[in-house]
């Protein structure tokens, strides 16, 4: 290595016997493990939940008083020693899943360069799923021992806090983040000042220092622009995720391509394999090309040199997810770029080039689908639809033969399962079983779980949901200017023995959060039938660009404000991660019905599935997969029908599976002990065929087995 961090700085006023919680405070390891988190909320519960759960701030704000007492408690102190004991083990282990299984061939170096990364809450630099899938991918390869590093954007204003006003409509508020309150350090060379790295505009230098985040044994590097020296537009680069002005989003991009290469050089590290996680990063396809043209090799065997060791994975196939940028805006920012390449304008422009009834652009995922030899969509349909919809890419062969693979998506056990849950699994599973969770045959041994046993853990994570959606609707009210109907539609009246469906995501209208509502008279019957209830909680944000998705918002909004739903339709404001994980652990289905086939993968009812919530879905994404028809329900045909056609044909399918099989099954058929038998069954049989599969710990695997490892050679 050519550099050296900051070490962890040790400002926390601690005794010497507890003096190691700074060091876990600085990485992320505490937030996939329960046992650690403890040692912040045993001292103080109520500040721990106050500040959002960031150890940081919590350790500068605790009394005095609390400290001493953690640090003379006994049964604190074994706690405290076991934790340090595991993560200890932990960051030195070498006989990882990774060297165990591939010896020195697992010694590859992955860079992996997504513009979002979910890590926590505590860090919003994600706008939704696919930010939190490349948070779980880092943790995963940090659980597997994978060499690998995460290369992103460091945004000082993070993403959007949402309100909804009064009618519904959605504010969104960004405040700058404070870098001091966050686990980043800053990169330093070896004199000791900031590394930084600079990015060539036609018209000027924009330079880059480097954050480094820790996630167990994974760095993340975070690119910062916010220096003295750029200019004040310059700076505002790395502000706010995803500008909705295309000129500062442009400049992102190659921020997140070019200025990620030269960090990735900077730092020393010399990867072996590049992969995208989507389009956005794809100008490192050239600046790599550039290095090996700077080197003396002619463009074309640049190229060709460089394909096999990228691997680019495509999530969309909705149009407007996939970046692609008027050509003038590429002659504005990459003039100089082609002639380091060796290469024409047109050369350059014919790299991705996509040609519409209205003009021609520059395509994001067209560049890296080029120069890419890896390729896959995220889930078996969305590799179909992905071969479809670039088939034009490949004239020449059929469309099954179009070479994109897929690997579905999976989520991080260890961040989104309830801390119950986790025991119950314990204690029946056995307790390597997290070590074991992508065997399939380890998972029937959850028959082995008393029913009266699993159906306590769920009641126990709803009553948590409930109760947490009190006290931030009691947190709000105190805050003032907060009318009572809207006290009423956060959730004030929820009860946490009703049936209860989430439905939380990101508001794009092609999610149709609206599909529900489609027939009001139906659905107020449904939620207050007498004595078989139900209560449905929507969540999610729009893009501020996105007035379609706002207006979506705004039409829940006012439905829930509705007195006839007897306050059982809610809509909870500032969807993030730890909202999230109340919901995916507490409600009791988990709802899903994007129009088929916009839903690439979908993960979310994957975090709802391991903690014994039931999904009811669209047969599109992941659950095309998973649904086996004792698993879950689902909504609709496995069929693709024109969009006004199959909007009819979802909203009745979705009343009557709600009407005749959902709620009955719920309410029905309880034994002496309350305890609904048949769904208790339905939800095992969703453990059993769900967790080991949807898993990051398969997914990186098959990561490695089919796409890394033959990048490496």
């Amino acid at each position: 290595m050519t550099h050296f961090l900051t070490k962890t700085p040790n400002h926390f006023d601690l005794p010497r016997r507890i003096q190691r919680l700074g060091e876990l405070a600085y990485n992320l390891w505490w937030t996939w493990n329960p046992y650690a988190q403890r040692l912040f909320n045993r001292m103080d519960n109520a500040l721990w939940e106050r500040l959002n759960h960031n150890p940081l701030v919590f350790l500068r704000k605790i009394g005095r008083a609390e400290i001493n007492a953690a640090a003379q408690n006994p049964y604190y102190l074994e706690l405290y020693d076991q934790v340090f004991a595991d993560f200890d083990a932990y960051m030195k282990a070498s006989d990882t899943w990774c060297a165990r299984t591939y010896k020195d061939r697992c010694k590859i170096m992955v860079a992996y360069f997504s513009m979002e990364f979910g890590l926590h809450e505590t860090l919003p630099i994600y706008s939704g799923g696919l930010g939190v899938l490349a948070g779980d991918h880092l943790k995963e390869a940090s659980d597997l021992g994978l060499p690998l590093i995460g290369v992103g954007l460091m945004y000082a204003e993070g993403y959007f806090s949402q309100r909804i006003s009064e009618d519904g409509w959605q504010e969104a508020i960004n405040q700058p983040l404070n870098f001091d309150e966050l686990p980043v350090l800053p990169v330093l060379d070896s004199k000791g000042n900031l590394l930084k790295i600079s990015v060539d505009f036609p018209d000027r230098s924009v330079n880059a220092c480097i954050w480094e985040l820790r996630v167990g044994r994974v760095p993340l590097y975070l690119l910062d622009t916010d220096l003295d020296e750029n200019s004040p537009n310059d700076r505002k680069l790395t502000a706010r995720l995803y500008w909705s002005d295309i000129d500062l989003r442009i400049a992102q991009e190659i921020l997140l391509g070019v200025g990620g290469v030269r960090a990735v050089r900077a730092l020393g590290y010399n990867p072996a394999v590049w992969h995208m996680n989507e389009g956005h990063a794809a100008f490192l396809t050239l600046e790599r090309a550039r290095e090996l043209v700077a080197a003396g090799l002619p463009f074309e065997q640049a190229i060709e040199k460089i394909k096999p060791n990228n691997v680019f994975t495509t999530h969309t196939p909705v149009p407007a997810g996939n970046d692609e940028f008027p050509l003038w805006l590429i002659d504005k920012n990459l003039a100089n770029y082609w002639s380091q390449l060796g290469i024409s304008r047109d050369q350059f422009v014919d790299l991705a080039r996509n040609r519409q009834a209205w003009g021609e652009t520059f395509s994001m995922p067209i560049l890296a689908l080029r120069l890419s030899e890896g390729r896959n969509a995220v889930s078996e349909l969305h590799g179909r639809v992905s071969r479809h919809m670039w088939r034009f890419l490949w004239p020449d062969v059929e469309e099954d033969d179009v070479p994109i693979t897929y690997v579905t998506n999976g989520v991080h056990t260890g961040t989104w399962m309830a801390r119950r849950m986790r025991a119950l699994f314990d204690k029946y599973l056995g307790p390597d079983w997290l070590e074991r969770l992508d065997d399939p045959l380890l998972w029937n041994q959850v028959e082995q779980i008393p029913d009266q046993e699993l159906w306590d853990v769920r009641l126990h994570l709803k009553r948590k949901l409930v109760f947490y959606v009190l006290e931030r609707a009691r947190q709000r009210w105190m805050k003032g200017g907060y009318h009572p109907v809207q006290a009423i539609a956060s959730g004030v009246m929820l009860d946490p023995y009703v049936l209860t469906i989430g439905f939380a995501r990101r508001f794009a209208t092609y999610k149709r959060a609206n599909l529900v509502l489609s027939d009001l008279e139906r659905l107020l019957k449904l939620v207050n039938q007498p004595n078989y209830p139900v209560q449905i909680i929507f969540a999610g944000k729009a893009h501020p660009a996105d007035e379609p998705g706002k207006l979506l918002i705004q039409e829940v909004y006012r439905i829930v404000k509705r007195a006839e739903n007897g306050g059982r339709l809610v809509f909870l404001e500032d969807y993030d991660m730890n909202l999230a994980r109340y919901l995916v652990q507490g409600v009791d289905v988990w709802m899903n019905n994007p129009r088929r086939p916009n839903e690439a993968s979908g993960t979310s009812g994957m975090k709802a599935a391991m903690n014994g919530v039931l999904n009811f879905s669209v047969l599109d994404g992941w659950w095309r997969e998973a649904y086996n028809g004792k698993n879950g329900w689902a909504i609709g045909q496995d069929a693709d029908l024109e969009a006004g056609i199959q909007d009819e044909a979802d909203a009745a399918s979705l009343y009557d599976v709600l009407e005749k099989e959902i709620i009955p099954l719920y309410y029905n058929n309880r034994n002496a002990e309350n305890v609904p038998l048949q769904w208790v069954a339905r939800i095992k049989e969703s453990l059993r065929t769900i967790t080991p599969q949807f898993s990051t710990r398969r997914m990186v695997k098959e990561y490695v087995e089919r796409l890394y490892l033959l990048a490496s050679k």
